[in-house]
């Protein structure tokens, strides 16, 4: 299954990706755990999708899945109107590489690389990447690139894996708590630069959270209770991360 290239024409209209009865249990008999139930939805070209719950509902389940990162027990998984769920693992890595860039809580950058070198890691296998210094400037550290982990604060370093995923100009942003770590203010300015590649590198974005006030910035909010999607709710008005407040 050759997977379609990063320079596929956006489709306003077209879904990205689609989740189509997406089931993933994990164990068997009675202590089998149902993370997901028959899950459908789709992420449009562009669009901002906020996916609501508490903890345990699923919602990282499928962003896993429809990331490449995991398999469903049931179910289909297409990208571009390509099946991922039907793709080898090289092909998976290719997809994962060249088309999806991950945010998650915690940031998993490497202590003993500076700022850049820590971007670098993803711009030296991409095939069109953006350059580390761009992409660290972008997310508004161009004047940090030389600094360790160690020596950036929580909201810094959390800048600094937003520009990692972004470096290889993926067509869909999946972030999973990007502000689950950091305290109110901190995570205002992580917001705001989801938001800045969302809107400036058209990058179709989804946010898993917890917090419900995060959904007033989203196109649309899909809302999970136990393995299922509970709702779907469409913003008429979208809120900037400086309105939010929680």
């Amino acid at each position: 299954m050759p997977l379609p290239g990063r320079d596929h024409p956006p489709g306003a209209s077209e879904p990205v990706l689609q989740a189509i009865d997406v089931t993933k249990t994990y164990g068997q008999g009675e202590t089998a755990v149902h993370a997901l139930r028959g899950v459908s939805l789709e992420l449009m070209s562009g669009e901002f999708v906020v996916l609501l719950g508490p903890s345990g509902s699923g919602k990282s389940t499928l962003l896993n899945i429809m990331g490449g990162l995991d398999t469903p027990s049931s179910g289909r998984v297409l990208y571009r109107s390509q099946e991922i769920t039907a793709a080898t693992e090289a092909q998976l890595t290719i997809y994962r590489r060249e088309h999806v860039g991950f945010v998650f809580q915690f940031y998993n950058l490497i202590p003993r690389l500076t700022a850049k070198e820590n971007v670098t890691l993803v711009t030296d296998i991409a095939a069109n990447p953006l350059d580390a210094e761009e992409a660290l400037k972008l997310v508004g550290l161009g004047n940090r690139l030389d600094h360790f982990p160690a020596q950036l604060s929580g909201g810094e370093q959390q800048r600094v894996a937003i520009a990692r995923a972004i470096a290889k100009r993926p067509e869909v942003l999946l972030c999973d708590e990007p502000t689950g770590a950091l305290d109110y203010k901190t995570g205002m300015v992580v917001l705001e630069v989801i938001e800045r590649i969302n809107v400036e590198l058209g990058t179709t974005t989804a946010v898993i959270t917890h917090n419900a006030a995060i959904s007033d910035m989203a196109n649309r909010v899909i809302r999970f209770v136990d393995g299922r999607v509970a709702s779907v709710d469409t913003n008429t008005h979208k809120k900037s991360p400086k309105e939010l407040s929680w």
